[in-house]
């Protein structure tokens, strides 16, 4: 467990309203290493639990002014986006049906008054194993999630990602007018770099790659790896001119250094495809990735290294929300 998640399970909400049973848990919490803060009401106890950085462990009296344990729960437990809490609820309560009342209400434990201090520190230890284990259940998802989105060697957007995002920004395009840009580009010469070096330098200019791309967008541009050595940048509000200025940042930042790897320092150029369409001529995604493609293509046959801009058709009747259907090349350019 990190540092700072070892500090959030030593936090300790104590909602009681009766002040000598409350300084006597305080002391008693303290005692075995916890922070404590210490409310005496319903209303209090919901305030901090919504606050930032809230407690992870929480004993809620049942019976308090303003709301009780239960009322609390329930609300604690349909907030959204929040760090899991652990709730142990006290109550003078012994009647099985308020008791399974209080854990249906979102309450992890209970302890009937008096309580056994030794029950107490058991029940928070169990509680503090519980929100480990939550916190690695919520990471392997978030792991999940990213390798599902996200390109395994480079980290960018992986292909259907990107296009996704591209397939958004035309139906946004649609309804709110401006303009979307698209770049498309190549490494140069790529596989002569697996050829001559082997694919473990090939990856790493591909990862080198990736950053020197992501250090010339907006954040709001979506970059992704389209394919092989083809990376697709959605840019949207961009006019012709901000997107040619966009792929020449990057064209430069990819010549301006060789790319140093374990296996060799290798110089890369890149060709880049590049088409813009504005609000009252909007193009479906397909037509945009493969005006750029095209252009990209004009690139290399005239040197390569080079930027080179798509003419754009005149209006149809295509729909903006077209699905994406051109084909991923895996020959060497």
């Amino acid at each position: 467990m990190n540092t700072e998640a070892h500090k959030s399970r030593n936090k300790i909400l104590i909602a009681e309203d009766d002040p000598v049973s409350r300084r006597r848990l305080e002391a008693l919490l303290k005692k075995w290493g916890y922070e404590v803060v210490s409310v005496g009401d319903g209303l209090d106890a919901l305030h901090v639990l919504e606050a930032e950085d809230p407690p992870a462990l929480a004993i809620l009296d049942w019976m308090m002014p303003g709301l009780e344990g239960p009322q609390i729960c329930l609300r604690v437990r349909e907030l959204q986006n929040r760090p899991y809490t652990y709730i142990v609820l006290l109550t003078a309560r012994t009647q099985q049906g308020d008791l399974l009342r209080g854990l249906e209400s979102g309450a992890d434990g209970y302890l009937t008054k008096p309580y056994d201090a030794e029950e107490l520190r058991a029940r928070l230890h169990v509680g503090g194993r519980i929100l480990d284990l939550h916190d690695r259940l919520v990471a392997a998802r978030e792991e999940l999630r990213f390798r599902a989105t996200h390109d395994e060697l480079t980290g960018l957007r992986n292909r259907s990602t990107v296009l996704r995002a591209l397939q958004r920004e035309c139906a946004r395009q649609s309804r709110e007018g401006g303009s979307l840009s698209v770049i498309l580009m190549d490494l140069d010469h790529f596989k002569q770099v697996n050829d001559t070096y082997g694919h473990l330098c090939g990856d790493a200019v591909m990862k080198e790659t990736a950053q020197r791309i992501s250090s010339c967008v907006r954040p709001y541009d979506t970059v992704g790896r389209y394919g092989g050595e083809e990376f697709l940048i959605v840019v949207p509000s961009s006019d012709a001119l901000g997107a040619m200025a966009m792929a020449e940042r990057i064209r430069l930042a990819i010549e301006s250094a060789p790319m140093k790897t374990d296996e060799a320092t290798v110089a890369m150029t890149a060709s880049f495809g590049l088409i813009a369409s504005s609000g009252h001529n909007p193009l479906s995604p397909q037509m945009l990735v493969r005006l750029a493609d095209e252009a990209m293509y004009r690139a290399k046959s005239q040197g390569r290294n080079r930027c080179e801009l798509a003419s754009v058709p005149e209006p149809t009747s295509t729909s903006c929300a077209e699905a994406v259907s051109a084909p991923v090349r895996t020959e060497s350019h």
